[in-house]
Formats: structure tokens, C-alpha cells, sequence
């Protein structure tokens, strides 16, 4: 059984057709029928696999047709190909073709698809569900028509089961390394401790921490550590990144196809004329109260949100950019902010947060210069977590799903394409924190942002996100707040901390 799609459309003309007009409409339908619609098509396919006019009429100055089609020729492209056959046909009699208006449009998917599978999308008419198939009624215009929205909706369609089906299996988690026992020094939750200790505080927004000068020495002292021990070894470059994000770039590196839940919107006043304005200024000198739905009611946008994922604005600078083979491969890196996340599961402690700070490390060249990359990035963190830090961790080789669906992976992508996650154990709950990844994303950025190389050889990346927060609450988690019993490497770099606040 395959895919099959069907739509009735009127091609609408200038006048009415003349009986020599409608003569001259019979003959185009049979040679698209018999020529037109079999170009291209491969020669072992089966009659009913390719489009075809099945029924036609002539009425006025309308020609009604129906079309049905299996995976080649499909209805929508049959149409469009129609119709260029048509407006000359009838052109010679005079006739401009003037509107094309689709009646109806329904596509029949094979085997089960579950119905968290199907789109809420107002192009939806109807959906019904036989024993071995799914039928949708789309509601399309001959332009969505044309830019093939009947396609991305069957392609939604097929990513959305398989989405479900990838939920439930784990061979997406491979162990690469475990790291030895090490001694339990401290048991408690860091967040807890921190918290008595005057190391932190809430912020007056959700998922967000007030860090005092002892929390921000350590982040000082891992950042100190990322810089000598990985950034100038490897020679990475430093590079601000913008952290507002417009819709064109989560468009073009994929994530508008699913960041919504997660980001924090940013939206435009209309005006900056004080006047505008004047009146919602009013309303609080007198309430005391911020009127959110007048201020609402005023804004423009969203024109995108803050920095989710923190490499997606550099791309920008390269896009639309051929490279010289001289320069690569190119690594920078990015900590001149935060970036902002939504966190839909819920935020926790000072590890699962919605503004957080991050070293972001990015590379790009050909796909042997990006894994290399990867690979000593692999080799510098086992040596810092090892031997410098001296946590209990291990590192898994997983797979991002918007890999897997992108055909990344597997027989028709490459094995080196995909992500390690770096775990620590968290003694005080006995699970595991995901604390650092390396991700060789293939040429995903490259090809959205339209950035190539001088020799031809296509452009690969790679990013490497460093949570300061989530390495801050890995060490602490197994290391204490004794820094007598931290590692050398770190205690060296903290003094000890002092109290600076002191409240009465």
C-alpha cells in the first residue's frame, strides 16, 4: 500500500471556452495523462502510482478536474504542470487562464498513525482512521498548493510518529566511559547549603539565582580552568554573541521547528513617543500596580526571543560566506552573557534553571577537521574532570532527535554526527547530572545559514555548551564546602570564601 492523494480544482478562464476551446482541453488532458505526468517518473511504476486527470468537464468559462495520484506525479504537482499545458492549449484560442481554485484535497496515509501524530494545523479539515490507513482533508489554496503544504504535512506527519516512537527507546543512550568511585566527602544538596550559607539567593524572576561574591569565585575558578586547560590549548578565539534572537535565525538553524514552549520572548513597543505612553505610567504612580494587559495591548512582535541555545546568532556573521581553506578549521568561543530557557519540566536548584551562564565553544571546517576538534575537546575534558576536578562521571554517546530526524544518522548520515553527554553523580539524590556535552551537529548550520568552503569539501560545526551553574553544582554535590578537601587545582584558584553580607 503507499501514499495517495486526490483534489478537484476549477482553472478559470477569461471567457467562455469555445466547442473548438473544449476539443483542444481534451486532447491536453490525454497527452498529460499519457506523457506530460510520466516524465521523470521511474519506468517500473504502476499506473496507479502515477497522477492522472480521472475525471474532466468543461462548463462556461471553467474546466473542473479531478486528479488522483500515488507517490509520483503527485495531485498538487500534476495540477501545476497541468496547468502550464492548459494555458497554452486554450491560449491559442484566446482563452487566459485567470484562477486556479482548489475544491478539495485529501491525502490517504498508509499503515497506523497515532493521533498525537496528527498536527493541529487549520489546514485540517477532517481526519479519519480506517483499519490500515489514515485519510486527511486539507483545506488548501492553489498557493499553498504550490508550496507544497501538502508535503511538509505528510512530512510533519511521518516525524511526529517517528518522535513517539524514539521516545520510548534507549538505545539513543550509549555508555562510552565510567570513572572510578571516589570518596564521599559531602552528601547534601548543594543548592540547600549554599542557600544557609549566604551564597545565593532567589531572584525576582522565576528560575533565576542572585550568585554572592563566594558562588561567583568558583564560577571564576572553572572558568579560569576552561580558559587554560581547553580554550588556549586548542586555540579558540574570543567572540561576543548576540542574545536576542530574531525568528530568521531560529529559522534558518532548524529550532523554530519546536522552541516555543522554552524561549522567552522579546517584543517591540509601537512607539517610543512619551505620550503613548504617559497614561500606563499614570496608572502606576497612582495603583502601585504595573498594567500588564494595557502595556500588552501596545507591543509589537515578538520579533524572537533571548539566547536558548547559545550558538545559533553567530551564524550570522558567516552566512552567505564561502571560507578559505587557509583559515580553517575555525574555533571561538562565546561568555559575554546569559541565556534564557523556559524550563517546561520544571526548574531545581541551581542546576535546572530559566537564566543561566554559559561558555559556549563552536568550531567549523571540513567534517575531518570538526571531529578532530571534537575528539581533543573528548581527550581535555576527561582530563579535567579526572585529574583536575577529581569527580566521579561518566560520558554517553546519545542522539538528538532533531538529528534523527533530519537524516543525520545512521546508513544515510554518519556515525561521527550526534552528542556526548558528560554525567556526575549527585550523591545526595544517587542520580546522575548532565553537566557538559560535545556535539559534532554535520553540516546542519552550515547548510542553513549557506556557508561553504574554498576547496568544495562541505562545511561541518560543532558546539560545546560549558553550564557554569551545572558544574558549579556537580563539584559541590561530591566535593563539599570544605575547600581543605577540594582538589588542589580548583582550591587553588578560590580564596577562602568570606562572609560580605551581613544582615541584622
Amino acid at each position: 500500500m503507499f501514499i495517495r492523494f486526490a483534489l478537484t480544482a476549477d482553472l478559470q478562464f477569461s471567457r467562455d471556452l469555445t466547442p473548438e476551446a473544449v476539443l483542444a482541453a481534451g486532447d491536453t488532458v490525454q497527452e498529460a495523462n499519457e506523457v506530460l505526468f510520466r516524465r521523470g517518473v521511474p519506468a517500473e511504476a504502476e499506473d496507479e502510482q502515477i497522477g492522472k486527470i480521472t475525471e474532466w468537464s468543461a462548463h462556461d468559462s471553467v474546466i473542473s478536474l479531478a486528479i488522483e495520484s500515488g507517490p509520483y506525479t503527485r495531485a498538487h504537482d500534476a495540477l501545476f504542470r497541468f496547468r502550464k499545458l492548459i494555458a497554452q492549449a486554450m491560449g491559442r484560442h484566446r482563452l487566459g487562464l485567470r484562477e486556479i481554485t482548489v475544491r478539495s484535497f485529501s491525502v490517504e496515509i498508509p499503515g497506523h498513525i497515532p493521533d498525537e501524530a496528527i498536527p493541529k494545523l487549520p489546514f485540517i479539515r477532517s481526519v479519519s482512521s480506517h483499519a490500515e490507513s489514515v485519510r486527511i482533508d486539507l483545506a488548501c489554496s492553489a498557493t499553498d498548493l504550490e508550496n507544497r503544504v501538502p508535503d511538509r504535512i505528510v512530512k510533519l506527519i511521518e516525524e511526529k510518529k517517528e518522535a513517539a516512537l524514539y521516545g520510548g527507546k534507549t538505545e539513543h543512550w550509549e555508555l562510552v566511559f565510567e570513572s572510578g568511585k571516589r570518596e564521599r566527602i559531602f552528601e547534601g544538596n548543594p543548592t540547600e547549603e549554599m542557600l544557609a550559607r549566604g551564597w545565593i539567593k532567589h531572584g525576582a524572576s522565576r528560575g533565576q539565582w542572585i550568585f554572592a561574591p563566594q558562588a561567583v569565585a568558583l564560577f571564576r575558578a572553572f572558568e579560569r580552568i576552561v580558559v587554560e586547560e581547553i580554550i588556549r590549548p586548542l586555540g579558540f578565539s574570543e567572540m561576543i554573541f548576540p542574545k536576542l534572537v530574531p525568528w530568521e535565525v531560529w529559522m534558518r538553524s532548524g529550532h523554530a521547528k519546536g522552541v516555543y514552549p522554552e524561549i522567552y520572548y522579546v517584543c517591540t513597543p509601537k512607539t517610543r513617543d512619551p505620550s503613548y505612553w504617559e497614561d500606563i505610567a499614570d496608572y502606576f504612580k497612582v495603583t502601585g500596580e504595573v498594567p500588564v494587559e494595557m502595556i500588552r495591548d501596545r507591543l509589537d512582535g515578538p520579533i524572537g526571543g533571548m539566547c536558548y541555545a547559545q550558538c545559533p546568532p553567530f551564524w550570522p556573521f558567516v552566512q552567505g560566506e564561502t571560507l578559505a581553506n587557509d583559515c580553517l578549521p575555525i574555533r571561538v568561543f562565546d561568555r559575554s552573557g546569559t541565556s534564557h530557557r523556559y524550563e517546561s519540566g520544571g526548574i531545581h536548584g541551581i542546576e535546572r534553571v530559566d537564566e543561566f551562564h554559559r561558555i559556549e565553544i563552536l568550531w567549523l571546517g571540513t567534517a575531518e577537521q570538526t571531529i578532530e576538534t571534537a575528539n581533543r575537546l573528548h581527550e581535555t575534558y576527561t582530563r579535567v574532570f579526572e585529574d583536575l576536578m577529581e569527580l566521579e562521571w561518566r560520558s554517553a554517546r546519545v542522539t538528538p532527535w532533531f538529528m534523527a530526524q533530519e537524516g543525520m544518522l545512521g546508513e544515510s548520515g554518519s556515525a561521527d554526527i550526534g552528542t556526548r553527554d558528560y554525567e556526575a553523580l549527585l550523591p545526595y539524590s544517587n542520580s546522575w547530572l548532565e553537566f557538559q556535552n560535545v556535539s559534532v551537529n554535520g553540516d546542519k548550520y552550515p547548510k542553513g545559514f549557506n556557508v561553504k568552503i574554498q576547496s568544495g569539501a562541505d562545511c561541518w560545526s560543532g558546539c560545546s555548551g560549558i553550564g557554569l551553574e551545572r558544574w558549579t553544582a556537580a563539584f559541590l554535590a561530591q566535593k563539599g564546602f570544605d575547600t581543605a578537601k577540594w582538589p588542589e587545582a580548583v582550591a587553588r584558584l578560590v580564596d577562602e570564601p568570606k562572609e560580605i553580607f551581613r544582615f541584622l
